[in-house]
Order: structure tokens, then sequence, then C-alpha cells
């Protein structure tokens, strides 16, 4: 018994070791997580990278460009421009996070039932995620942040009701897949209760579509929240956030003359949404059976 539980153990570091190797010879993907993790490391221990607050306000350095003591110069408040960047990050990848963890999840348990069960329950969840789809997303986004107002959690809670359609038809649709293959019969003929058949046999063995998405739709919830707050439905503007930070510097008069104050929030914002799609994409190439 001990040997076989050695030789699976072998078989699983082997494989890990296979992918890893696979990952890292991708070189996109490789940089995409560099990227990702040092913007993650950056924003969590951003009191020891500056040493202003992103609030703190020094009226003798308004729109100061930047230089050795502001290396992303100064906002029309005299706020340090780079902490506002690092204490935004924070929001911005939390909101991110959080709002792919919380619609992957309502995807991937409503996807389950429906794609195991099949029938009624099957059309009735359908029939909800298509409705759901035909409106434009931003409209619906919209208007749940009109219904429940700003913050960070009604934002999160807002990405994650009207988010999880896309994982839901690409979860049930790989159950409707495995509920034929044939360790599913047996577990049934042993008596095994259909929740443990869903959770703990059927949802490992598509759990790789379910990461890449759920890697794809951080990057996408990144940009919708900036996309709200620029357009001041977002997080209040009293928390700093890239969408904040790109928000105060929309007027003509920024553009033209302080070209740092949206130039430096929105090279973070391109980077880190283009890191993790790259991350991405190298995730499906890996985790991909069929590659």
């Amino acid at each position: 018994m001990s040997t076989t539980v050695m030789k699976m153990k072998e078989k699983k570091t082997s494989l890990f070791k296979i992918r890893a190797k696979k990952m890292w010879s991708n070189k996109l993907a490789a940089m995409g997580l560099a990227i990702c993790l040092v913007m993650i490391l950056l924003a969590i221990f951003a009191p020891l990278f500056t040493k202003y607050s992103p609030t703190q306000m020094d009226l003798t350095s308004i729109t100061h460009p930047p230089s050795a003591e502001h290396l992303f110069g100064t906002d029309k408040l005299g706020r340090d421009v780079f902490a506002q960047i690092l204490y935004g990050a924070r929001v911005s990848i939390y909101v991110g996070i959080m709002s792919s963890l919380g619609g992957t999840l309502i995807g991937v348990i409503l996807g389950c039932l429906a794609g195991y069960f099949g029938g009624k329950l099957d059309n009735l969840l359908t029939r909800l995620s298509e409705i759901a789809m035909t409106f434009p997303e931003l409209i619906l986004v919209l208007v749940m942040v009109a219904m429940l107002g700003q913050g960070v959690s009604n934002l999160i809670i807002v990405f994650m009701i009207t988010g999880w359609m896309t994982t839901f038809r690409l979860v049930r649709n790989e159950f409707l897949s495995v509920r034929e293959e044939t360790y599913v019969s047996v577990c049934r003929s042993f008596g095994i209760s259909n929740l443990s058949i869903i959770f703990k046999h059927m949802l490992p063995n598509t759990m790789s579509p379910i990461i890449v998405a759920f890697t794809v739709n951080v990057a996408g919830y990144v940009l919708a929240e900036a996309g709200l707050s620029f357009l001041g439905l977002g997080v209040p503007v009293t928390t700093p956030t890239w969408g904040n930070i790109m928000n105060a510097a929309q007027s003509i008069d920024v553009i033209t003359n302080f070209w740092w104050l949206w130039l430096a929030p929105g090279l973070a914002i391109s980077l880190f949404v283009l890191a993790i799609n790259f991350l991405g994409d190298g995730l499906r190439d890996v985790l991909d059976p069929k590659q």
C-alpha cells in the first residue's frame, strides 16, 4: 500500500516538474508571472518602497514632474503619484482577485449541478445565464452599482453577480462530457453520493479550464474597476485605486500639460493586465491535455 502511495506521489511530482518546465520555457508566460508577482509584492509592501502616504498633501509641491524626490511626480494636490499607484494597486488587484474568485465559485457550483443532473435544473440555469448574457455587461454593471451604491465590497458583489455566466457554461459543458466516463458509473454503482461524485471525483478533472478562466477574469475585473472608477461610479474617490488616479487626470489641461498624471497609472494598468493575459495563455498551454 505504501509503495503504491509513494509511486502516486512520485508521478504527481514528475507531472508538476514537467508542467513547471513547460511553463518556464514559455517566455511570455514566465515574464507575465514575474511581473504579476512583483506588482503584487510592491502593493503589499508599499510602505517599504515609498515614504509618502497616498493621501498626504503638500501644497508646495503641486504638479511637480518626475524627479528623484517624487519618482512619478505629484498631482494637483501635491500628493505623490508613485505612492498612489502602489497603494492603489492594493485595492484594484484585490477587487480583481476577489471578484474573479467569487464569480468563478458561483459559476463552478451552478455549472457542476447543471452538467451533472441535467434535465429541468439544467434548462433553468442555462436559460437564466442566457437571459443575464443578453444584457450588455456594462449596462448591467451600471444598473447594479446604481442599486447597491459605491464601495469596494459593493463593487465586488456587482462583479460576482454579473460575471459568473461564462464560467458556468464552461463547467457545464465539461461536466456534460465527463459524466459519461466509466469511473462516474462505477462511483454510482458503489453507492457514492452525488455531491461526493461531483466535487471529489468529477470536479478535479475539470480544474484546468477553470484555473485559466479565473486568471483571465482577474485582468477583466481590474480593467472594469478602472473604467468604472474613471467614470466616477466605482470605488469612492477618497480611496486610492488605479481608476481613481486616472479619474483625477481626465481633464484636457492635465492630458496636455501634466502627462505623468495619466501616463504612470495607465502604464501600471496596462502592464498588469498584459502580464495576467500572458500568464493565462501560458497556463492554458500547460494545463490543456490536448497540447
